[in-house]
């Protein structure tokens, strides 16, 4: 693991747990969210995985390999992709962008190497080269509605949700010193959180399929070809229903302590029979919104039953894949 060099700004703390590396935040991590949502400020990612992919047949050999559309994909076009193991669970989530001659992937902290690893498997006679580039470059997010300047040689893939900047490591500092103040990733968190959007390793478990988190509108194609775990994906799709759903919680802000990632959810007694139906992945508390989680439970959970989080928690569901 590389520490950020960006840890010795005023205020830093160290993040811990899967973003150990970068900072937490830098003091008040409600104001870092305010100016976030204000389009101010940026994130240091630079603890997330690089990886690159170049030559002629780059994309039409992604496409083989992921469950995105990408044979065709646009220079500057951000989409989001899967890697799925053969039973249709997920292992891998992309977010990638092509800038007309190397398609650029950055990917959760510590996941680049078995992903370099297996699209090198998977090269035969493709004219590919794969990188994994995490060493010369860092990922910097910028909110929506950001005018921090960049360099024009940097790439860049833009979204609803803000920029994601591949900076070259040795000038992130430079970077940092002209993109206003900075927001830890307890910000950037409570914010992705808001917007219901899963992280693989929180959301995601050993046998997570990508329709039981909404993967299925954004990350995957379902009119595309044949690639690892299709089979799955479609037979869900087409003829069941994936056995969890995702759901977003609001907190009883009257407890101290958020509940942790993997923490039960259960049915509350009253008007319910007590039974555990799922866990947290992920919490936050939030300037606006109070104390936020997401959540996985089982498919047929009554979408209007209040839930408890770990030990007495009361939480109130929102639907965000639906039953």
């Amino acid at each position: 693991m590389t520490k950020s060099p960006l840890l010795s700004l005023p205020g830093a703390v160290p993040a811990e747990g899967p973003d150990e590396g970068v900072a937490a935040h830098y003091g008040d991590f409600f104001r870092e969210q305010r100016a976030l949502a204000d389009g101010t400020g940026f994130v240091d990612l630079s603890h997330r995985g690089v990886v690159t992919v170049s030559g002629a047949d780059r994309l039409s050999w992604l496409h083989l390999l992921l469950t995105q559309h990408v044979e065709q994909l646009p220079p500057q076009q951000a989409v989001e992709a899967l890697v799925l193991s053969a039973h249709g669970h997920i292992e891998h989530a992309l977010y990638l962008v092509d800038d007309g001659a190397t398609t650029w992937v950055h990917v959760e902290p510590g996941t680049q190497e078995a992903l370099t690893a297996y699209l090198e498997s998977m090269k035969f006679f493709y004219r590919v080269e794969v990188e994994d580039a995490t060493d010369r470059y860092a990922v910097v997010y910028l909110p929506a509605g950001s005018i921090t300047p960049l360099d024009p040689s940097w790439t860049v893939r833009e979204t609803a949700h803000g920029r994601d900047v591949f900076v070259p490591r040795e000038r992130l500092e430079e970077f940092a010193a002209q993109a206003g103040p900075p927001a830890g990733v307890l910000a950037h968190e409570a914010l992705r959180i808001e917007a219901h959007r899963p992280r693989l390793g929180l959301e995601t478990d050993h046998r997570t399929i990508p329709h039981e988190l909404g993967w299925l509108e954004s990350a995957v194609h379902l009119d595309k070809g044949c690639y690892r775990g299709q089979e799955t994906v479609a037979r869900v799709h087409n003829l069941g229903r994936p056995p969890r759903r995702l759901v977003f919680l609001h907190l009883d802000g009257s407890e101290v302590r958020l509940p942790g990632h993997g923490a039960p959810v259960r049915i509350a007694e009253e008007g319910g029979d007590g039974r555990t139906v799922g866990f947290v992945t992920s919490s936050a508390r939030h300037w606006e919104l109070g104390p936020i989680a997401l959540a996985l439970v089982k498919r047929n959970t009554p979408e209007r039953a209040t839930l408890i989080a770990d030990e007495n928690t009361a939480a109130a569901q929102e639907t965000v894949v639906a039953p």
